[in-house]
């Protein structure tokens, strides 16, 4: 290494969580300052990791390639909802607010309109969980901001309920969705 010369680092991670919301499958960036091949990268992180934070998979990203802030488009949400409410009214409930076009919220100081026509790109889904009806939920990421995932369900069903909320996929959208791993 060369007199002068402080080898950098530079980390930057995947759209933040929303307060409250778990997440899996979460991406960030790292600027090395020389190549190194990216199953010895995956070795070192992991090593200096906490099990439960160490990463599973590497890749080299071009220097021309988009940002993950850039490239990622596509949050996918699993939200519980507990509190008794029947599966088949969680889904009425849910198709009738998306049909209704859009979601006025008011969030930190802000008014917000969505066009769910465009913030929720795939129809929201509605298994269950344990008895409790699961929302799947794929919200668009943009400048603008996107949906709070809890905030949409509340609404929905116009009353206040318990969620569990679960960010399970982060996607980019060049065509077709894909992990950007």
């Amino acid at each position: 290494m060369s007199q002068g010369f402080t080898p950098r680092m530079r980390i930057s991670f995947g759209p933040a969580l929303p307060v409250g919301t778990a997440g899996e499958r979460e991406y960030y960036d790292l600027l090395l300052t020389r190549f190194v091949p990216p199953g010895d990268v995956l070795a070192a992180l992991t090593g200096s990791c906490a099990d439960d934070l160490a990463p599973v998979a590497c890749g080299f990203v071009g220097m021309q390639d988009k940002s993950l802030a850039a490239a990622l488009e596509i949050a996918v949400y699993d939200v519980k909802v507990e509190g008794g409410i029947p599966h088949e009214e969680m889904t009425r409930s849910l198709s009738r607010f998306v049909a209704a076009g859009t979601f006025s919220v008011d969030h930190k100081g802000k008014h917000k309109v969505y066009d769910l026509t465009e913030a929720l790109p795939k129809e929201p889904e509605v298994t269950s969980d344990d008895g409790h009806p699961l929302v799947r939920l794929w919200v668009r990421m943009g400048e603008r901001g996107s949906i709070r995932p809890e905030a949409l369900v509340r609404a929905a069903l116009d009353t206040d309920v318990r969620l569990t909320v679960t960010r399970t996929d982060l996607l980019v959208d060049d065509g077709d969705w894909r992990r950007p791993l």
